[in-house]
């Protein structure tokens, strides 16, 4: 037997407005119906009935191939047919769910159908945010939850969409979004535990790094920030949910219930938090291709403008000096993480509206002339390897492949991010300062690594941030282009 809530019969709708209330009401209902039931199994009441709740969705049909012409790469089906997808967190999803409902109507023309979907709600994924239920919970009533509630099932979280390898069931309708519901939840739940921080502090800007020196800067710049009345920003946020306000800006409910952790997470997360979201994450995901893999795979749900690398790799041609830039034009993919999901023989293309953003951040920043870059900064193509030490190979393998492939950089993670960017739709890019030059006997040696961070993390971050303003100033729009869609798209950013 099983425990389920009345049928919710679907509606159909004109206003975008319209079609988000009704999805924010029946999760909201689904929700409260699990969290309800949850609460009086942790005072010890067993249901006697299996209890499950389902996600809402959102469909379309369309019979023709006739489409209002779009500027955007986004926001139209490609013909004919039934498109739906399950949807999470109309909270959180709010403003994002109402442009895709918005430019699906404008583009086409035909009712939005919202109704209550045939995938359940696992319980997981239903916890209000500083819900920690399972910890109160003997092993033996934990063991019942599988029994009780729905848990979560990896068979609906692949990414088979995003890859296109997703292929139609008879009579199954197409997607309308990369991510299912469950997907989404799952990697909602996953940043939380990896970051330190709740993905509403999620900003539409991220930047990655693999160095502490970068974190501490931009700590550093995002506490002076809050010291400014004017600042564009109004919050930084550090790992386990402290906030800080701007000066002059009230604290609000719940900002008290932020603690510093006694240790950091795994890959921190820092935000400075702009009133739109369009501010800049900041995440230190460490060192190697597969920490890269891990958190971009979980960002991509939150679909953001634009995520870019910023590091330090070794340079590879002797012309170059410690301390200079490299602007990746190109990867080579040695990092094995992705052969799976996307295969080598796939480019990853070089993303024009974000190379002349860092290129332009470069000359700002470093006040350098356009015309003098070359000094300081080379635009190529960089290797990434998940061998940290491919010096010690026989034969010089490696070397004689980065040569052949023209490299003048190589690092662990750029190719990665790049990679996951190229797979889930999200602009990218790269700007990664040489630390040392392996092949030509320079060396990391402690007083001159210490000199060259400090001599070159400010500025390298600062570029960075600088690049995202440009890319801010240029509108959002303009990053989501048809370089990064495929034949046949979902019609969800």
């Amino acid at each position: 037997m099983s425990s389920i809530p009345m049928f919710t019969e679907p509606t159909l709708h004109t206003d975008p407005a319209d079609a988000l209330a009704q999805v924010q009401r029946i999760y909201q209902q689904q929700i409260n119906l699990l969290r309800d039931a949850m609460q009086r199994f942790v005072a010890g009441e067993t249901p006697a009935e299996h209890v499950r709740a389902y996600y809402p969705f959102v469909r379309m049909q369309t019979t023709t191939v006739s489409r209002k012409p779009s500027p955007f790469a986004y926001g139209f089906v490609e013909g004919p047919g039934r498109y739906e997808t399950t949807l999470t967190r109309p909270d959180l999803f709010a403003n994002y769910y109402l442009e895709q409902f918005r430019l699906l109507r404008e583009s086409h023309g035909v009712e939005l159908e919202v109704g209550l979907s045939t995938q359940p709600i696992p319980i997981h994924f239903s916890f209000a945010e500083n819900d920690h239920i399972e910890g109160s919970l003997t092993q033996e009533r934990r063991t019942l939850m599988r029994d009780v509630f729905d848990l979560p099932d990896l068979s609906s979280m692949d990414d088979g969409i995003a890859n296109g390898t997703w292929e139609a069931k008879p009579g199954e309708a197409q997607p309308l979004s990369l991510f299912t519901a469950p997907r989404v939840d799952y990697s909602l739940h996953r940043l939380r535990h990896y970051t330190g921080t709740q993905p509403e502090w999620f900003q539409n800007f991220v930047l990655f790094t693999n160095y502490q020196f970068y974190i501490d800067e931009f700590v550093r710049l995002g506490q002076a920030e809050m010291a400014k009345e004017d600042s564009e920003y109004i919050a930084f946020i550090e790992p386990g949910n402290v906030v800080k306000r701007r000066k002059g800006l009230a604290t609000k409910p719940g900002d008290e219930l932020g603690v510093a952790p006694p240790r950091l997470p795994q890959m921190p997360a820092y935000h400075l938090v702009r009133a739109d979201g369009s501010g800049i994450t900041m995440v230190n995901i460490g060192v190697g291709p597969a920490n890269a893999k891990t958190i971009t795979d979980h960002i991509a749900v939150l679909r953001p403008h634009a995520w870019m690398m910023l590091g330090h790799c070794a340079g590879l041609r002797n012309s170059q000096q410690l301390g200079d830039y490299v602007l990746a034009h190109a990867y080579v993919r040695e990092d094995h993480v992705l052969d799976e999901e996307l295969p080598l023989w796939v480019p990853i293309p070089a993303l024009a509206e974000i190379q002349l953003a860092l290129q332009q951040a470069v000359a700002d920043v470093a006040k350098v002339p356009e015309d003098q870059l070359k000094r300081i900064m080379r635009t190529g193509t960089v290797a990434s390897t998940d061998n940290r030490n491919w010096e010690l190979l026989p034969d010089n393998m490696p070397q004689r492949r980065f040569s052949q492939s023209r490299a003048v950089a190589l690092d662990m993670e750029s190719a990665t991010i790049a990679a996951n960017g190229f797979r889930f739709r999200v602009p990218y890019g790269t700007l990664l300062c040489v630390s040392d030059k392996p092949l030509h006997g320079e060396i990391k040696l402690p007083g001159m690594a210490n000199h060259f961070y400090r001599e070159r993390v400010d500025q390298h971050l600062r570029i960075g941030m600088r690049a995202v303003d440009i890319l801010r100033e240029g509108g959002s729009q303009r990053l989501h282009s048809r370089k990064l869609r495929s034949f046949a798209e979902v019609a969800f950013q």
